[in-house]
């Protein structure tokens, strides 16, 4: 099962390495997604939509819902965005244990800016969209893309400190644990409790065998998968089902790091170069060392936690593959069914609670709390650059996106238009924060670093 995985994921790992730009990438997606969506080919793009997923092992379906095939709308927002948010909940448990969440004092801050860049946008939503159907989107705004925010904060290069690279991510992580909960609270439909306790009973097992070192990958992709039907069934939202997976996968690895060298150091030892057979064409190990080399790549292997193994492999079919074709399914905006009169009503609500609600939310909190005893600005920080991380956290994007389709039902007529003022307030209020956020930081930071060049 690993090698099977590995043998998929190899192709897209290798394109990782190259180091193509992710969030160009998603750019390019959502460009190619709003043309065809206002072209002659509109027709087929939504005929591509609705393309049915039909994976069967006799007559069980894989991905089907209701005893419907999934569309490939509904695959991609509810099956691969699974993935996705089971790689956010790896990167929340890293963060919680590890990172910039790890103690109170590290995380107060970050938790504040969040959760002003949570209360503040919805208001500033409602203020204008408060009624039934429009109210319902309130939560679009809530969300910061921090693969887009950190690409906008890349392009000043070394400008920018590390403590504001830091303070952006740590923010938007709490940004998606606070989305994730949202989610499951008000986005969930009527709960069926039977597949939902055996998925609990899945998820318990999970834990378990982590505690028993168990941490063969495949245990916790094909529990992963168990589970994910299992939500589906349920009516809680399958998206959660990855993050609650990702929670049972074991931080700690079977090999600690000191018993790693030592070991390989004695591996090393009975590596003998001298008896290598030499061909005219190559190098042939004998069978002690073939099976010394065996032994090392098992304890490289066993030196890494699950948890860092699964976040290495999923990266790239992440970034390269799910979040782009994400992109490239949601966001087909069709502008000529937007007519100037919504323009004021819920794009406006959308973009303000982007723009301004995460701006002022963001900043205020930050700024208000630091000035008490309980925190500090992080160094390098001042009051001038976060107000330009703080427009950076207004990217809102794949999360927003994601939220709006869970907001209304693009399957009847009044609920599509909805959607679609929905996804160009995502996109107006998102270029317009990443551009302020970008010309501030470009203002206000050094123009260099001391002793480096521009």
């Amino acid at each position: 099962m690993e090698r099977t995985i590995h043998v998929i994921l190899q192709p897209l790992r290798r394109f990782a390495i190259q180091k193509p730009n992710a969030s160009l990438l998603l750019f390019a997606a959502t460009v190619l997604a709003m043309i065809l969506a206002n072209s002659p080919l509109a027709d087929r793009y939504h005929l591509l939509l609705d393309f049915p997923i039909d994976l069967k092992a006799g007559q069980f379906n894989f991905f089907s819902h209701h005893g419907e095939p999934m569309s490939m709308l509904a695959f991609v927002n509810d099956a691969l965005m699974a993935v996705f948010f089971f790689m956010i909940g790896l990167e929340i448990k890293q963060e919680v244990l590890v990172g910039e969440l790890s103690s109170v004092r590290k995380a107060l801050l970050p938790i504040v800016a969040a959760c002003g860049g949570m209360i503040v946008p919805v208001l500033c939503y409602m203020l204008v969209c408060h009624t039934h159907p429009e109210v319902s989107g309130a939560a679009i705004p809530m969300a910061t893309d921090i693969a887009f925010a950190l690409a906008v904060l890349g392009l000043l290069g070394k400008r920018v400190p590390l403590s504001m690279r830091i303070f952006l991510t740590a923010l938007a992580v709490v940004d998606d644990i606070g989305g994730i909960i949202i989610i499951a609270l008000f986005y969930s439909g009527h709960i069926d409790f039977h597949p939902l306790l055996m998925s609990l009973g899945i998820l318990a097992l999970l834990y378990v065998g982590g505690k028993f070192r168990i941490h063969r990958l495949w245990f916790f992709y094909i529990g992963g998968f168990i589970v994910w039907l299992l939500f589906l069934e349920s009516g809680i939202h399958p998206t959660i089902a990855g993050v609650l997976v990702a929670f049972t996968v074991p931080a700690r690895p079977v090999v600690k790091l000191d018993n790693f060298t030592a070991d390989m150091s004695e591996y090393l030892e009975m590596l003998d170069y001298a008896e290598v057979k030499q061909s005219s064409k190559a190098e042939v190990l004998t069978s002690k060392q073939v099976q010394v080399l065996n032994n090392i790549h098992t304890l490289a292997n066993r030196t890494i936690s699950p948890l860092q193994a699964i976040t290495d492999k999923l990266h790239p079919l992440v970034n390269y593959l799910i979040l782009p074709l994400f992109a490239f399914v949601n966001a087909g905006v069709t502008f000529g069914d937007i007519s100037p009169s919504v323009l004021p009503h819920l794009p406006l609500a959308v973009f303000l609670g982007l723009f301004i609600g995460k701006t002022l939310g963001i900043f205020a909190f930050s700024y208000l709390f630091a000035s008490t005893p309980l925190a500090a600005m992080p160094r390098g920080m001042s009051k001038r650059n976060l107000l330009g991380v703080s427009m950076l956290g207004g990217i809102g994007f794949t999360v927003a996106l994601f939220i709006a389709n869970l907001s209304f039902d693009a399957t009847s007529p009044a609920g599509a238009d909805l959607l679609n003022q929905a996804k160009l307030g995502v996109f107006f209020g998102s270029f317009i924060s990443g551009l302020c956020g970008y010309m501030v930081l470009r203002f206000v930071l050094p123009k260099s670093k001391e002793g480096e060049p521009n």
